[in-house]
C-alpha cells in the first residue's frame, strides 16, 4: 500500500455563486427605472377628440389630470348619465377641484409649483358646460396652465 493515495475526484467543481446578489439587484434596479406606474383607474368613458394638429405635451414640469365625460356602464345606476367630473380615481364635484389643485401644488417641489399644468382629458360627447365650469374653477385657484388633451386625426371625423 502506497502512504500517499490519490483523492482526485472526477466530479465537477461547485458553481461560483459570489456575484449572484450583484445580478439580481442589478435586474432590480433595471425594472425598477423601467416600470411605468399605472396613471388613474378611468371611471368615466374618455374617447377624446381627433385634432390634426397636435403636440405632445413634455414631461418636463408637473401634470395634473382632470378627465370629464359621462359613467361607464358600471356606475350608471349610481351616477346618472350625464358628465362628470373624475380627480384621480374617484368622482368629484367641480367644487372639490380647489381641494385637489392645492394638494397637487403641496405634492409637488416648491420651485416647480408656478409650472403646475393642469391637462383636462374630456370625452368628446361631454357638454361644453362641464369644461366652461372647470375652467372657471381653475381661474379662480389661479392654475392657469391648462392643456386639452386630444387624439391625433382629422378633425373631421369628429
Amino acid at each position: 500500500m502506497s502512504k500517499f493515495k490519490n483523492k482526485k475526484d472526477d466530479a465537477l467543481p461547485a458553481v461560483n455563486t459570489a456575484s449572484l446578489p450583484d445580478i439580481v439587484f442589478m435586474l432590480l434596479f433595471f425594472f425598477m427605472v423601467v416600470t411605468v406606474m399605472r396613471e388613474d383607474t378611468l371611471l368615466i368613458e374618455n374617447k377624446l377628440p381627433l385634432a390634426d394638429q397636435v403636440e405632445k405635451l413634455e414631461k418636463k414640469y408637473p401634470i395634473s389630470y382632470i378627465y370629464a365625460g359621462k359613467p361607464t356602464k358600471a356606475f350608471e345606476d349610481r351616477y346618472g348619465k350625464e358628465a362628470r367630473l373624475q380627480l384621480n380615481d374617484k368622482f368629484a364635484e367641480i367644487s372639490e377641484i380647489e381641494s385637489f389643485i392645492n394638494s397637487e401644488r403641496l405634492s409637488i417641489r416648491e420651485e416647480l409649483r408656478d409650472f403646475l399644468t393642469v391637462s383636462l382629458k374630456v370625452d368628446s360627447e361631454a357638454n361644453m358646460g362641464i369644461v366652461s365650469d372647470i375652467k372657471q374653477e381653475l381661474r379662480e385657484v389661479n392654475a392657469l396652465k391648462i392643456n386639452y388633451a386630444t387624439g391625433s386625426g382629422s378633425a373631421l371625423d369628429n
